[in-house]
């Protein structure tokens, strides 16, 4: 990049810039008679003789007050002349700013996806991302002022003294005699704030990564009791950061007083010595007006200057700062990224390395003169002992580390010059610290497809909307691809079309037994039946299917109570009782089902409000007998209280001073809090008596009430079952179930699944739920996701796009042993004929390949089949033996 913001600015913006100048130069005539034209008023019309009126103005005769008005409708077209200037100027600085701010940020951004990986190892994301976002946005105001604000505040400046000498050269002279004076302290001072402002960015950066790390940490500061000492750590930088600021103010004050002081000069000699000039009569009113009020406006130009003198010094500083750190050193050629070769074949030949060389950042050798071979039909092994060898040797292997002497060719080729075209897509890395994007399973696993934009948007309107804002994008030299468009390259991964790529999904997920995770997640996924009918009618045929079999084995219906609008279930809540659907959005909350208005009226017009209320009385009277003197953690409080432990105190306040037999002398809030407790109740899962036959009698009125009366603006806030209809609201196991499991039978939720398993089999139904599953999201970083889950994914994508080149490195090793050794018998046979090198921690597991490689001490030691090198005497051998014992 370019090493200084001035630089920057003209590469990019230069015809931009000097339309400013010139659109800034074109302003100044208007704003010469700006301050002309009031002295002619003045002089001219209000103190002018009487007598040589009528006068002639452009042609035409005109009066006293006529040829007044006329001057200051001229002096009103000026203001409207030079605010319109002003507008034009500021929204076309302000645009272009906001263009090279974006072009800034995006390139930024593109050099961190081309920083070498050991960069992330002295830098972190705590200090990449604010310098990319809030450290460059002060940025985007200055790049749009660079030229314009000198040349157009200059410019107005110019202007005002020169109209002040031509008025009165004596006066003009004493009234900017310190501005000199200002001209050089101003920037003598300014340089002690600029050094400040830069430790100040060095100490909020190291402040920023320190938070991001503790962040990270935070499980160890727990798990030490550590919290005081990351306290103390953080006064002191936050004490750094305040003694710098504090030393900021002071200097950028005793500017402010300096300019001020100054500033203030100038009425002072004006009135002064322009007085004395009038009333000696060698001034007229009319000058000394306009000049005072010349003057005045004398200060904003002066001060955008000063200001702009600082934030250009300021904005240089930054610049130069974050800039310094986007260069590191290794960082690899844009071409890399973007050269689109015409045609990528599929590697063939062989993998070979030649002295092969890597030092860490004390210089010494983690892989040391390194010369290897095999072809790219085989599966080789790399074990080893402990130490960074086999890593650093697996990163060299895949393009992903530089190293600092020898070569790695594949297929004659060194990697080193190939593009990631080819890297990216012909070869593929698995680590053990493989990242998942927080977005769907589906969006991670089609990662390693997504190299390109193939087609676009099939949104049509979005599609259009995206090639409106295409121009621009190439303005502010960013990417013209539409991110929502089509990237997935079926070509590229050998399929023809999207089914093809359902079939190597389900492949993918099979060999790296991650399919049943996915379904599972499709069991508690939701889709909108409005956009797939064909799946929704689907699982209506399973809810039938289950339906059925109930139907036929009694001890099949004694495990699911099915939803009927005329019975109670008793195997819900009765929120969910009085609702007999599922709550969509915030409207109806089913913790605070009590609190809603419209369920208040519901109650009131079915009679239940008192009868409610007096079960809230024994259900709050109930959870404080039964669970007053046990700890907030017991098992029992925390599976059957309605209260929490933090309310119970609360709730025996509201019993105390409650008459059970007058309800109506109750708070509101008292009254809501009692009437939600009911709602809370599972009859066969509570057992508490307290929703009599009665009582459900009485909330299944209120349902129909509910539904009969229910406003046209709230009919969206719920779904009502139907058991004829997919509801949208509800995940597709509950849809198939359409009931709640029965509490009180042994193991019920185990066969109920069970039986809903079986029921997805028999319809072929597995496949369409695993799609659903695919629409998972993940969470951040999948935090949604186990350990083990995150491996397997990251696994499967890069086994979904087919590379010639795949390299794994310890990706398993958050799985058991058996699942590892079932994974890589998957792998070995998926890519027989293909080259497969897994780095592996139990070399026994070596015998499998088809070539061993032995490293120790960053050497490779040993090389060849396993049957070659398990003989006694060997490393290998050492190896499995050690693990065998």
């Amino acid at each position: 990049m370019e090493s200084s913001i001035f630089k920057y600015i003209r590469r990019y913006s230069l015809r931009q810039q000097i339309w400013i100048v010139i659109v800034s130069g074109a302003s100044f005539p208007f704003l010469y008679l700006f301050y002309e034209l009031p002295k002619r008023i003045v002089n001219d019309a209000i103190l002018s003789d009487p007598e040589r009126f009528p006068v002639e103005l452009f042609g035409l005769e005109l009066g006293h007050f006529t040829f007044l008005f006329a001057l200051c409708g001229v002096f009103l077209i000026l203001v409207v002349i030079n605010q319109g200037f002003k507008y034009y100027i500021n929204l076309f600085k302000g645009l272009t700013g906001e263009r090279m701010l974006r072009r800034l940020r995006f390139d930024l951004y593109s050099r961190v996806l081309r920083f070498p990986l050991p960069t992330f190892r002295n830098m972190s994301q705590g200090e990449i991302i604010p310098m990319i976002t809030a450290e460059v946005e002060p940025l985007g105001g200055f790049i749009g002022d660079a030229y314009a604000q000198p040349a157009f505040q200059g410019g107005q400046l110019l202007v005002i003294i020169a109209f002040l000498f031509v008025a009165n050269p004596i006066m003009a002279g004493a009234a900017v005699a310190l501005y000199p004076l200002q001209v050089y302290v101003i920037p003598k001072l300014q340089r002690r704030v600029n050094l400040l402002g830069k430790e100040r960015v060095r100490l909020v950066r190291k402040l920023s990564d320190r938070i991001g790390e503790t962040v990270q940490g935070v499980q160890e500061v727990h798990v030490h009791d550590t919290s005081r000492l990351e306290r103390a750590d953080f006064s002191i930088r936050l004490g750094e950061i305040f003694e710098v600021r504090y030393k900021i103010y002071r200097q950028k004050f005793v500017i402010k007083f300096i300019n001020n002081f100054i500033q203030q000069l100038g009425p002072f000699f004006f009135y002064s010595l322009g007085g004395f000039l009038v009333i000696s009569e060698s001034l007229d009113i009319g000058t000394l007006l306009a000049s005072i009020a010349a003057h005045k406006d004398l200060a904003a130009p002066w001060k955008q200057l000063l200001n702009y003198y600082q934030i250009s010094a300021d904005s240089r500083i930054k610049y130069e700062n974050v800039v310094s750190q986007f260069e590191p050193a290794g960082m690899h050629d844009s071409s890399l990224q973007d050269t689109e070769p015409e045609q990528i074949t599929p590697l063939t030949g062989e993998v070979a390395t030649f002295n092969l060389t890597l030092n860490d950042d004390q210089d010494v050798p983690v892989v040391d003169g390194v010369n290897l071979k095999f072809s790219l039909d085989q599966s080789v092994a790399v074990v080893g002992a402990g130490g960074p060898g086999r890593d650093n040797l697996m990163l060299l292997l895949a393009r992903l580390l530089d190293p600092h002497g020898g070569r790695v060719t594949v297929g004659g080729q060194d990697t080193i010059g190939l593009p990631e075209a080819i890297t990216g897509r012909r070869m593929s890395f698995v680590g053990s610290a493989g990242y998942v994007f927080a977005a769907t399973i589906a969006s991670n696993l089609y990662y390693g497809l997504k190299h390109r934009q193939i087609g676009p948007n099939p949104d049509d309107e979005a599609a259009t909307e995206h090639k409106q804002k295409t121009a621009e994008s190439l303005r502010s030299g960013n990417s013209t691809d539409d991110f929502f468009g089509d990237w997935v390259d079926l070509a590229g991964a050998g399929l023809a079309n999207t089914a093809e790529l359902d079939r190597k999904a389900f492949r993918v997920l099979d060999l790296v037994e991650f399919r049943d995770d996915v379904y599972r997640f499709g069991l508690r996924g939701t889709f909108d039946p409005g956009k797939e009918p064909e799946r929704a009618e689907a699982i209506m045929k399973a809810r039938e299917a289950l339906r059925v079999r109930a139907k036929a084995d009694p001890g099949i219906a004694a495990l699911i109570e099915t939803f009927d609008r005329t019975k109670y279930n008793a195997n819900a809540t009765m929120a969910e009782n009085l609702l007999f659907g599922n709550a969509i959005g915030d409207v109806f909350k089913m913790d605070r089902l009590a609190e809603n208005d419209y369920v208040r009226s519901v109650l009131k017009k079915a009679g239940l409000t008192d009868t409610i209320l007096q079960v809230g009385f024994q259900v709050a009277a109930t959870m404080i007998e039964l669970f007053a003197d046990l700890p907030p953690d017991h098992e029992i409080f925390q599976q059957f209280s309605f209260i929490s432990a933090d309310e119970l105190s609360e709730f025996q306040a509201i019993l105390s001073r409650a008459d059970k037999d007058h309800p109506e002398t109750l708070s509101s809030d008292d009254r809501s809090k009692l009437l939600s407790l009911p709602f809370l109740i599972i009859p066969a899962r509570h057992r508490l008596g307290l929703i009599t036959d009665d009582l459900q009698a009485q909330i299944l009125k209120a349902r129909e009430i509910f539904a009969a009366d229910l406003p046209d603006d709230l009919r969206a806030a719920v779904e009502f079952y139907e058991p004829d209809r997919y509801i949208s609201a509800a995940n597709i196991q509950d849809n198939i179930l359409f009931g709640k499991i029965s509490h009180g039978e042994a193991h019920a939720a185990d066969n109920v699944g069970q039986l809903i398993s079986e029921v997805i089999r028999d319809l072929s139904l597995s496949d369409e739920i695993v799609r659903v599953g695919l629409d998972y999201h993940v969470g951040v970083g999948g935090a949604r996701l186990t350990p083990a889950q995150r491996q397997k994914l990251v696994l499967a994508r890069s086994l979904i796009k087919q590379p010639d080149l795949l390299l794994i490195s310890e990706g398993l090793n958050t799985l058991d042993a058996a699942a590892q050794s079932r994974i890589m018998e998957n792998l070995l046979e998926e890519y027989d004929g293909r080259a497969l090198v897994w780095s592996l921690q139990r070399p026994e597991l070596a015998e499998a390949f088809d070539r061993v490689i032995v490293m120790e001490g960053g050497k490779v030691k040993e090389q060849g089949t396993f049957a070659e090198l398990k003989g006694a005497g060997n490393l290998l051998a050492g190896l499995v033996a050690e693990r065998v014992a």
